[in-house]
């Protein structure tokens, strides 16, 4: 069997929705009372890892990620998936510094030799970012899963969280959207040969530039876009801020604008883009079909998202292009504003 038969979603495609995980985090007995003096960041607003204050200026950054394969291949699933799960780190302004892997294997229906090339291929991404797969654990279940806890470092002067951003950033991605259309497309077998090679490629391009961009004055917040699409992870980060987020959709990246078109109309569509969609549609301007399936498509090892003031925003371009990264502006953050949505577009 290939990888990706196992499942109905591939990678990042396969996340809870939002409205199911907070139902879940509501029923899970956290309590308004729960204070932990050492826990700079927690789960209170949607930031990619927790980061816990090791007394000396700097924190200790956690995350885990994992998810279903993506791709057929087990050496690049994972690639993909060391590289997907670094990238929490680094959208927190860190440095990794090892990793754990986490291993579902349906031992009697995939050979485990198959298993050895995926943590093959995540401990080579793992050497490449200069950390150590250092162990992990594994269960016998029926669907293939994998992923790596990853710890890392961060200052606290460097530290990026999602209630940072202010009236007046920048808003930058440093990767096209289209990963969860391609992603479709190869599951249904209508995927090209060059939407498959543009998709690895871009699922494989590490997020450390967000090491060196946590450096810079004025760099206020950054995310990682995943599972939840754009329009998702930008509202995380406006609702948290206590702004509103206006998009300039001719600005936004995306894979070869005729061909992702052309897949969204043969629905090569993830199901979580329609319930990333239904998230945030209270919050957000009315949108056409395209632009829904463009700003809800779940990203897999997706981009970073960049708040930076205009004053730092020349450092910020000149960094993202020394890197080959998309360096044009894709929208602004400003006040919120109760009788404008949340997330509008520019005219």
């Amino acid at each position: 069997m290939k990888l990706t038969e196992f499942n109905p979603g591939s990678g990042c495609g396969c996340k809870l929705g939002p409205e199911a995980l907070q139902c879940i985090l509501a029923a899970s007995g956290v309590r308004s009372d729960d204070e932990w003096p050492t826990l700079w960041v927690g789960h209170e607003h949607a930031d990619d890892a927790a980061v816990v204050d090791l007394g000396d200026g700097r924190g200790l950054v956690q995350t885990v990620d994992f998810f279903t394969p993506i791709v057929d291949d087990p050496y690049d699933f994972g690639r993909i998936a060391a590289t997907n799960a670094l990238s929490d780190v680094y959208a927190m302004g860190g440095r990794p510094i090892s990793a754990l892997a986490l291993l579902a294997w349906p031992i009697e229906r995939l050979p485990g030799a198959l298993a050895g090339r995926v943590i093959e291929g995540a401990r080579d991404v793992c050497r490449e970012a200069g950390i150590p797969l250092a162990g992990g654990h594994s269960v016998d279940i029926p669907e293939p899963l994998f992923g790596l806890n990853v710890s890392g470092l961060v200052d606290k002067a460097h530290l990026k969280t999602n209630n940072q951003a202010q009236p007046g950033d920048r808003l930058y991605l440093t990767k096209p959207l289209g990963l969860g259309m391609i992603a479709t497309a190869v599951k249904r077998g209508v995927a090209t040969e060059e939407d498959r090679a543009w998709a690895l490629r871009a699922m494989l391009q590490r997020n450390d530039v967000g090491m060196q961009l946590a450096e810079i004055p004025g760099l206020h917040s950054m995310t990682d876009v995943t599972g939840y699409g754009l329009a998702g992870h930008l509202l995380e980060v406006a609702s948290a801020s206590g702004l509103r987020a206006e998009l300039d959709l001719e600005s936004i990246p995306t894979y070869r604008p005729p061909r992702l078109k052309e897949l969204y109309q043969q629905f090569c569509m993830p199901n979580l883009t329609t319930t990333n969609y239904r998230s945030v549609q209270a919050d957000a301007s009315a949108m056409d079909g395209y632009t829904m399936a463009v700003l809800c498509d779940p990203q897999t090892s997706g981009g970073l998202l960049l708040f930076a003031s205009p004053e730092a925003a020349p450092k910020v371009e000149d960094v993202l292009r020394s890197h080959g990264l998309h360096a044009n502006p894709i929208g602004t953050m400003a006040s919120f504003d109760p009788a404008v949505a949340r997330l509008s577009f520019a005219s």
